[in-house]
């Protein structure tokens, strides 16, 4: 799969890469498995990765938000994308610290880091440009 995303889709891998956290099998089962990616608006893009939070409530009772559906391999690979990013891309570093100083778990925290991640290259590719640290208001689009 790898080799078939750098023969056809070079610029693209090339693109997602560019971000600290996102490797060759990321990239690849990004562009395979998420074709919608540069096209969809944030919540959209969420919903259809399994990271939109679903509301677990019955009448009165309020339970958990939770993660759910949607495409396997893409929250399979943006979870240890995420792991990675938390400790070496700065923007989402500081944002897991931040959520973890607020006093979220630490899988809920990397759970919204997924999401950053996918948002912030939501707009990478939506704008064709590569990583920099002023992709965080790019990302709320």
């Amino acid at each position: 799969m790898v080799g078939h995303v750098r023969e056809h889709f070079t610029e693209l891998d090339r693109l997602l890469q560019s971000a600290s956290g996102i490797g060759p099998v990321a990239s690849a089962t990004l562009i395979a498995e998420l074709p919608e990616l540069g096209r969809l608006n944030r919540r959209e893009i969420a919903a259809l990765a399994g990271l939109a939070p679903m509301a677990n409530d019955s009448g009165s009772s309020k339970g958990r938000r939770r993660i759910q559906g949607g495409r396997f391999d893409v929250r399979r690979v943006l979870y240890m994308a995420a792991l990675t990013a938390s400790r070496r891309n700065p923007v989402i570093k500081a944002f897991y610290e931040r959520l973890i100083a607020a006093g979220k778990c630490p899988k809920i925290a990397l759970v919204a880091c997924m999401r950053k991640l996918l948002t912030t290259l939501k707009a990478m590719v939506r704008t064709r440009t590569v990583w920099h640290a002023d992709h965080r208001s790019a990302a709320k689009t």
